[in-house]
């Protein structure tokens, strides 16, 4: 879950560690790819095959990871319209959403006018 990705990330960061190792899930990549879009890991690479596949993230000379909030939990989802999406800590953050065109910013679902489940944001 990207939770666990997330929390990883943020772990290795504060470690000053240059790469970490995640399990592979398709929603995780889909959270990576965007944390790569705007430079908050530097490279991502999937190894393995099957059900053993593992996500190598390259943290290396990446934006640093100041804060992280997660908006959507297990035990409580959180839903939204594109017209209630804000920016996150005066543009400097990402708010991500989960919409039925895939996990997207919320720059991006407010220009595609689909809402979405809120996953969390990070600046």
């Amino acid at each position: 879950m990207y939770i666990n990705l997330l929390i990883r990330i943020k772990n290795a960061k504060m470690a000053g560690l240059e790469t970490v190792k995640a399990p592979y899930t398709k929603n995780d990549e889909a959270v990576a790819l965007l944390l790569k879009r705007f430079g908050f890991i530097k490279d991502i690479e999937i190894k393995g095959r099957s059900f053993k596949k593992v996500m190598e993230i390259d943290l290396e000379e990446a934006r640093p990871l100041e804060g992280l909030k997660f908006l959507s939990r297990p035990s409580l989802r959180r839903y939204g319209k594109c017209r209630d999406f804000r920016r996150v800590k005066s543009g400097r953050g990402l708010l991500i959403v989960s919409t039925p065109k895939g996990i997207l910013t919320g720059e991006d679902a407010k220009k595609a006018k689909v809402g979405g489940e809120l996953l969390f944001e990070i600046w």
